[in-house]
Parts: C-alpha cells; sequence; structure tokens
C-alpha cells in the first residue's frame, strides 16, 4: 500500500494546483528572469538531447531546451494538463518524484535531468536524488538550479509588493548544503556557478551586468541563481582497452624510448605515432620501431595539417581503444606515469585526467622561469573559468574515454579553432560536458633530445586570447 503523503508534500500540491491557471501570466510578467536563467541551462543542456524535468510545471523550460526526447514530472495535476495543452510534443507524468513506485512509468535513462527550483520544494531532499539514479547513465548529468538563499528577504519582499507570485512553503538551502544532499544521495557534485545578478532588464543594463559583471569571482557570491552540476556514483561503464597517442616533430631519439618505457598497464594497448613534418627523420625512424617491436600494437601516421592539435586529433579519430591517451614525444611527462592516469578513469575518479608538472618539485632546467610564471597564471584563470581545479593547463598528457571523446569532438567548434596544441579544445570541451576533471600530479622530466616546441611569447599571447574567448562563451553568456 502507497503511504500517505506527507502534510508539507500535500501543502506543496495544494499550492501548485492554485496558481497553475495564472502560472504562464506570472511568468511573462517576469519574462526576464526566466531568460537569463534558461540562458545558462540552454549551454548546460545543449538542443537535441534526452532531457527528464523534475518538477517540470508548466513545461515552458523544458520546451525552451529543445530536447529530441522530453519527459516532464510534477505532483500538481493542474500543472501537468497546463503543459500538456502547451506543450504536446513531449510526455508529462503527473507523479511525486519522492516515491519510487511513482516514477516507475518512466523508462529508460536520459542525457540530463534537471531540477529547476524542484529541490527547495521538496520533503526529503535526499530521497528525492536518490530516486534518479534509475534514470542515470555514466554520461547522465544531473543539473539543479535555486534561488540563493543570500536573496531569501529581497524575494519576500517582492512577493509581499506583489511583484512576485505567492510562494509555496520551501526549503531555503546554501550551495553547501545542496552538495551534502547531493553526496548523501550518491551523487558527485562536478561544478557549481552562481549566475544572474540583476533580475531585471533595465533597459539592456541588467544583460550587461549579468553577462560581465556578475560572474567575477567574489561579486558571483551575490548572484541570485545558483547551479550545480552532478553525476550518478551509482553507474559506470567499463573499459578494457587503451590507445596512447604519441605526437612527434623532430622527436627522432625518443621514438624507441617512448615504446621501451611505456609500462604494460593494461591487456590491450594500442600505440599511434602521429608524425609532424620533421626535418630529422622522425617519421622514418617510427616505420623502424614499429618493425622492431612486432609483438606491439604500433601504428604509424602522417598528419594531414600542421600543430599539434592537428596531429593529436587526428591520431583519436583513428584510435580504437577504449581509453585515449596523449604522450608526447619529447618524453619531459615520463611513460612510466601513465598507469596512474589508466587508474583514474578505470576507477571512476576521473573522466577527464589531466597531468600537473606543478604540483612536485622538478628537473633542473625542465622548465624556463617564465613559462613557470605564465602556466601558474593559466591555471588560475581556468580555475576560475571552467569551475572545476585544474594547476596545469599545459601538461601534453590528458587522458579520457574514447565515448566522451566522440561527444567532445561534436561540440568542438562552439569554442572555435585555433587552439595549434589541443590543450584547450579538450579542456574546456570536458568542462562543456561537465565531464569529472581530476589533476594527476607527475613529476616533470627534463627533455633529453630535441629542442622545445613552445615560443614563449606569441604562443603566450595566442593563450591571452583563448582565455578572452573561452570568457565569452562559457561565463560571459
Amino acid at each position: 500500500m502507497k503511504p500517505p503523503d506527507s502534510n508539507h508534500t500535500v501543502a506543496i500540491r495544494a499550492h501548485f494546483d492554485s496558481i497553475a491557471p495564472e502560472r504562464r501570466s506570472w511568468r511573462d510578467r517576469s519574462q526576464f528572469l526566466y531568460q537569463e536563467d534558461e540562458r545558462y541551462l540552454q549551454f548546460c543542456i545543449p538542443p537535441g538531447a534526452s532531457v527528464l524535468d523534475i518538477g517540470c510545471g508548466i513545461g515552458d523550460t523544458l520546451a525552451r531546451l529543445k530536447p529530441l526526447h522530453g519527459v516532464g514530472v510534477d505532483l500538481s495535476g493542474r500543472m501537468i494538463e497546463e503543459a500538456r495543452r502547451a506543450h504536446s510534443e513531449f510526455t508529462f507524468v503527473l507523479a511525486n518524484a519522492e516515491d519510487c513506485n511513482a516514477l516507475a512509468k518512466i523508462e529508460g535513462t536520459f542525457d540530463y535531468i534537471l531540477l529547476s527550483d524542484t529541490i527547495g520544494f521538496a520533503d526529503d531532499c535526499q530521497k528525492l536524488l536518490e530516486n534518479l539514479h534509475r534514470f542515470c547513465r555514466r554520461e547522465t548529468r544531473v543539473v539543479l538550479s535555486y534561488y540563493s538563499h543570500l536573496w531569501e528577504s529581497v524575494l519576500k519582499l517582492a512577493e509581499w509588493l506583489g511583484l512576485r507570485a505567492r510562494q509555496a512553503p520551501h526549503n531555503v538551502l546554501s550551495g553547501a548544503d545542496v552538495n551534502d544532499f547531493a553526496n548523501m544521495a550518491g551523487f558527485e557534485p562536478i561544478k557549481s556557478e552562481r549566475r544572474l545578478l540583476c533580475p531585471l532588464r533595465l533597459f539592456g543594463l541588467g544583460r550587461l551586468v549579468n553577462r560581465f559583471i556578475a560572474p567575477l569571482p567574489i561579486i558571483s557570491h551575490l548572484s541570485l541563481r545558483h547551479y550545480t552540476i552532478c553525476r550518478s556514483l551509482h553507474v559506470a561503464s567499463q573499459v578494457s582497452s587503451a590507445t596512447v597517442v604519441i605526437p612527434a616533430l623532430n622527436e627522432r631519439g625518443n621514438i624507441e624510448p617512448a615504446v621501451r618505457r611505456l609500462p604494460n598497464f593494461c591487456d590491450n594497448i594500442e600505440i599511434i605515432f602521429v608524425a609532424g613534418h620533421s626535418k630529422d627523420g622522425t617519421y622514418e625512424e617510427m616505420q623502424r620501431v614499429a618493425r622492431a617491436f612486432p609483438d606491439h600494437n604500433i601504428k604509424v601516421m602522417k598528419q594531414p595539417g600542421k600543430g599539434k592539435a592537428d596531429a593529436v586529433f587526428f591520431g583519436f579519430d583513428a584510435a580504437q581503444g577504449d581509453v585515449l591517451m596523449i604522450l608526447d614525444a619529447d618524453l619531459t611527462m615520463p611513460p612510466e606515469q601513465l598507469p596512474k592516469f589508466w587508474g583514474a578513469i578505470v576507477e571512476d575518479q576521473a573522466e577527464f585526467a589531466n597531468g600537473s608538472r606543478l604540483v612536485y618539485s622538478m628537473d633542473k632546467g625542465a622548465m624556463r622561469f617564465l613559462n613557470l610564471l605564465a602556466n601558474r597564471l593559466f591555471s588560475f584563470l581556468f580555475t576560475w573559468l571552467i569551475s572545476q581545479r585544474i594547476t596545469d593547463t599545459l601538461c601534453g598528457t590528458k587522458v579520457m574515454r574514447r565515448s566522451d571523446y566522440r561527444r567532445l569532438k561534436a561540440n568542438r567548434l562552439y569554442f572555435g579553432d585555433f587552439d595549434p596544441f589541443g590543450d584547450f579544445d579538450l579542456i574546456f570541451g570536458a568542462s562543456k560536458l561537465a565531464l569529472k576533471i581530476r589533476d594527476i600530479p607527475i613529476r616533470y622530466a627534463a627533455r633529453r633530445y630535441g629542442e622545445t616546441q613552445i615560443s614563449r611569447f606569441s604562443h603566450g599571447l595566442l593563450l591571452f586570447r583563448m582565455v578572452i574567448f573561452a570568457f565569452l562563451k562559457i561565463k560571459a553568456l
């Protein structure tokens, strides 16, 4: 027998039933606020995805996300009626999401699960989140949006003045509270964002404030809307093979050592050498090494264009392994460290494992002082940009699942196509997908053969251009 709803749930249902007929008119009055809120949701949830909207209300937010497959759930029968009337292209289910049996009528898994303000009205936030695991794959992201607890008094005043719809009793939660509920329910918070400093249009001034001022450090803490993106820890996909892509330009002396020093960290390792337009016989050396090690699965390719990014992505596109790895041919990231990256992916500690040269001390002469300062600065900027900690943006070793790379590649042009290294394409792409990024500290070694391909000043200016471009694409939405 189904247990009776709590007094809180009964009150919430009655409230939303009563305001359902006027819900759209209130939404129209606060059109700017909803547009600003949904602007970030559209960044998190791309069109054409499958979306489960828990607490969908009249379905307008779900419709704005333009999912290929959309399902809305709400405990208010009147809200569901309004949603079905306005958005017949989607499926709307009358159910209390805190009742796991009521959700049994919904089949399959989803790319994204959205709870827009829903957690604030839940009787049991932990139970609500626990019921969502059944709809998750490893790639599924749960997006929680809610009002900042710092704005509670202002919002109550707006309600009292008749500038905001009357509200049901709700939970006033901080970002830390939401993270705690997610952790207790078996979800891992990947990143948190704070947006929307000005809820009013103010003749266009509100858009400028929300775009360029609200995302700034410290100021962002005053924002009205908070967002937490999580992944389920109850699901994982198995991996059994790896491809190590080694791009090389004038690295003839490092080709054989790369093969000899590569540990046998899994049963099926594919090595792909991608030759640039070398002048020291690197390509010929790759061919010789492939013949000299017939017991290794070695492929040799010539990149079609120029630059490391072109070589890496050319290799990734040809790879057959479940996990893709980049190993720079200069071997300053010791190949012996790759098992750490493999372990992070296999044990689901990371979905994007990023090498960091700046945690341990490094060999004398391994990195010039100005390069070190620039790397420290870019680490700070990128941590802020992607809302995940990253201590080294330019370490060449980056590791991810091939399935995630395919999704990243499909959205790669969102960030432009002027990164000659590929590091930033991968970092920004992983952030856009809300992958769990984790730094893997490595011992950075001095180069034993050849010279660095990095130009401190010309490439440094290019990196600052990338930071500005990423700010416009990630923060200043």
